[in-house]
């Protein structure tokens, strides 16, 4: 993350990473689908192709776009 982003003072710093830490610790998935730790089941699999055109799906950009979280649209 500190590769791509331009820092301008300690203060400027110190909200980076603490905006990174809580990406990291609180949104990010810790475990992958084969040992999936999940806290809500999967939905069903979609195999037409309409259905997936027209799911809703939002993305949150944190830390000026370099952070990324994906889901559905309540």
């Amino acid at each position: 993350m500190l590769d791509r982003t331009l820092i301008w003072n300690q203060r400027h710093l110190l909200d980076v990473l603490r905006e990174f830490e809580q990406f990291y610790n609180g949104h990010r998935p810790h475990q992958g689908m084969a040992n999936a730790r999940l806290l809500y089941p999967l939905p069903a699999l979609i195999a037409d192709p309409d259905q997936i055109a027209r799911l809703d799906i939002r993305r949150r950009d944190g830390l000026s776009g370099i952070l990324h979280e994906y889901g559905h649209a309540a």
